[in-house]
């Protein structure tokens, strides 16, 4: 089913802004004692799942380094950063995700620059602006990739390291309402997937509410060959099932990758 031509930039922006003011788990400030404690060296960010990510995946001492979150609002990981010594650049499409990462810097005198955008665009920052990008899980809510691994690849400095996380595609072959109400895996979807094909307005609205963020999969060669296509090597990867999520048992939901932009 071809839906009409949707603008999904518009559409997630306010959608993440009403996510936000819902109280949504990836909108939900880190506490002054979490930053208090990163100041100090113990501290600890989410890239896939739940789980804290290996340690060893970013700079030793982050003092100094440039460190953009990309699609990464949300006063979580940015303030974290900050406060373990980066100078922190938050990129995000929502005004509401931002202002949280602001929040957070007013309330714990952090020092954290925010940049309201889409993440296909990085014209913001000129070429090799940074010596990371941490980009969490959020290329679902684009239509495109290849535009967000070049622009990263771009924006990176060379030795740079880019940490990304992204959806399993096939969590996306299940039905929904079957998953999720009933805990059953019944598969009706064909890869890759996009809400915006494969519901009508009036159907998104009734299954997902009006109001919720358009997703897409990505093939694996969108994901991990389109980071290889845009110049980087990937040197890590891992993945992480769901907590609650019905389909745990037999896959993984998410996947991380660490590249590096070659010297």
């Amino acid at each position: 089913m071809q839906d009409d031509v949707v603008d999904a930039g518009a559409h997630n922006r306010a959608a993440w802004d009403k996510l936000v003011e819902a109280g949504n788990e990836w909108s939900r400030p880190v506490s002054a004692e979490e930053v208090e404690r990163a100041r100090g060296g113990d501290w600890s960010i989410v890239l896939i799942g739940h789980a804290p990510i290996d340690r060893s995946w970013l700079p030793r001492d982050l003092t100094g380094k440039d460190v953009l979150c990309l699609a990464s609002g949300g006063g979580q990981q940015g303030p974290i950063l900050a406060a373990a010594g980066a100078r922190v650049t938050v990129f995000d499409n929502s005004p509401g995700q931002l202002g949280q990462d602001e929040m957070v810097a007013a309330r714990d005198g952090l020092e954290l620059h925010t940049v309201l955008g889409d993440m296909q665009d990085l014209s913001a920052f000129g070429d090799a602006a940074f010596d990371v990008v941490f980009h969490p899980v959020s290329n679902l809510f684009v239509p495109d990739l290849a535009p967000v691994w070049r622009e990263c690849f771009r924006v990176l400095r060379p030795g740079g390291t880019l940490l990304a996380g992204f959806l399993n595609p096939d969590m996306y072959l299940f039905d929904h309402e079957a998953l999720d109400e009933r805990g059953e895996l019944v598969v009706v979807h064909k890869l890759p997937y996009s809400d915006v094909t494969q519901y009508s307005a009036e159907e998104r609205a009734a299954k997902f509410g009006a109001d919720a963020p358009l997703e897409y999969s990505h093939t694996l060669t969108a994901q991990i060959g389109g980071q290889l296509a845009a110049g980087f090597v990937l040197t890590a990867f891992a993945e992480a099932p769901h907590q609650s999520d019905a389909s745990a048992d037999y896959l993984s939901h998410y996947f991380a990758t660490k590249a590096l932009k070659p010297t």
